[in-house]
């Protein structure tokens, strides 16, 4: 049994965790990382990049399709329909991942940061065993990071397995299936959805809530809905799914008039949230406190525990690799000894449907509900010159702000592309900017982004462009 001492361990190599080894070693602190799969957890492999590679794929195929019948209004056409190999997708998508999985684990050499491969358990809060290929490992550490991520929740009545699949099942399908019913329509079932429709499968969505997409408000979901309905997307709102048929090729729900009703499907693809990793051996006998089913964590991800931190989705929503890495990269440099503590304004989030969502900070019902007077100024994509140029003038831009200061509560977008404008938008509430500010800025024209800008003048009062 061999054993090692470090200053610092990082268990779980997903973003938060790479990132703060990788903080860390540049910082000089002795840093060992444990990893039981692939470097990059599930954002890479299964998650964020090959869900983006697939809705890629997927909008590229639809957009020869429409060629192909006769319906693009580019006046492009083709002679013949296109064809699909899925499994050349699923490939190229694996080779993006590779790609990456090789890009975490040359930066963790960079940075001088031993890399364990293996299942960690812990002894106790400074050590834990690693079952690697060659034997048992046991590293003891000052100061030990848990950054063990989440997984989808697997319903009691619909267990994965056979035609019951998860995201990660899903992401890694070489046939497609004729017939998909997705059951959740939060962003990741309408996400993966949404790209299968576009590949040629017949989906039927089921969420259970009286709106797809439910933690946004129903203007920003409105144009995704006009979508969905434009792809020949099924969605059963109010409906709850109860287990598989006899058969096992159908999934049986319940509407909200009390019937039940057969839904015929190939796979059913269960996206009804995600839920922490807290299973890992040893962790239960720690004294952890627990908020649910998280781990508590202060202002600077420490838990009840002295010298044990936790990053990432184990400690809760958002559920958001970039939440992770921030969090990864404060607690390394906490770690070295720098002063830092969580004090971010906001944390930005994009749904990528179609058309994509992204919302940072308050929106205006958040606002008022936290008894804040605003103002709220909106513009709409049909109204900017380089959207008309894309086909793509669905959606709007939409600024919120305080009434007696003008200074950005929220920004909230939907509409083709519009994830690009994260950066700006958490960048203006971060600064504290004020509507002025944004009204101010010089934007580039022909581009999205004036959209922004259209939007600030309109909460002024004095839009130029509507």
């Amino acid at each position: 049994m061999k054993e090692i001492s470090c200053k610092l361990l990082v268990i779980g190599a997903g973003p938060g965790g790479y990132v703060c080894a990788i903080r860390a070693g540049q910082l000089g602190v002795d840093t060992v990382i444990v990893e039981a799969g692939k470097p990059g957890g599930t954002c890479l492999n299964v998650g964020c990049i090959p869900s983006k590679a697939l809705i890629h794929a997927a909008e590229e195929y639809e957009k020869i399709r429409q060629m192909a019948e006769g319906r693009s209004p580019l006046g492009i056409s083709l002679h013949a329909p296109p064809s699909l190999d899925l499994a050349a997708t699923i490939a190229w998508k694996d080779g993006i991942v590779g790609r990456l999985n090789a890009g975490v684990s040359g930066l963790l050499r960079k940075a001088r940061v031993k890399i364990v491969q293996g299942c960690a358990a812990f002894r106790d809060g400074k050590t834990v065993e690693v079952q690697t290929e060659t034997g048992m490992q046991v590293i003891r550490a000052e100061m030990v990071v848990i950054a063990t991520g989440s997984k989808p929740v697997e319903l009691p009545f619909l267990p994965f397995g056979g035609p019951v699949i998860s995201s990660t099942e899903a992401l890694s399908l070489t046939t497609l299936p004729k017939r998909l019913v997705v059951v959740g329509g939060g962003y990741i079932g309408l996400e993966l959805g949404t790209a299968f429709a576009k590949l040629g499968s017949e989906v039927t969505v089921v969420e259970a809530a009286a709106q797809v997409l439910p933690q946004y408000d129903g203007e920003l979901v409105r144009p995704v809905q006009k979508h969905l309905q434009q792809l020949g997307v099924r969605v059963l709102t109010g409906g709850k799914a109860k287990g598989l048929a006899s058969g096992g090729d159908a999934l049986i729900i319940e509407t909200e008039d009390g019937k039940e009703h057969k839904l015929q499907a190939d796979r059913i693809l269960v996206t009804v949230g995600r839920k922490p990793n807290t299973d890992m051996a040893g962790l239960d006998g720690l004294d952890l406190d627990r908020s649910g089913p998280f781990l508590r964590v202060d202002d600077q991800c420490r838990t009840s525990m002295r010298g044990v931190f936790a990053i990432g989705d184990i400690t809760g929503e958002p559920m958001l690799a970039h939440r992770a890495m921030a969090q990864g990269e404060m607690v390394a440099e906490i770690a070295s000894g720098l002063k830092r503590g969580w004090d971010k304004r906001c944390i930005p989030a994009v749904c990528f449907t179609d058309p994509e969502i992204l919302s940072a900070g308050l929106s205006p019902d958040e606002a008022r509900r936290n008894g804040l007077e605003v103002r709220v100024g909106q513009f709409p994509f049909s109204a900017n010159g380089r959207a008309m140029t894309m086909l793509a003038e669905d959606g709007f831009v939409r600024v919120v702000a305080r009434a007696d200061n003008n200074v950005v509560l929220g920004l909230q977008a939907v509409g083709a592309g519009v994830s690009e404008l994260a950066s700006a938008f958490a960048l203006a509430i971060e600064m504290g900017a004020r509507v002025e500010d944004i009204a101010a800025t010089v934007h580039a024209h022909p581009t999205r982004g004036e959209a922004l800008q259209e939007a600030a003048l309109k909460t002024l009062g004095h839009a130029l462009h509507i």
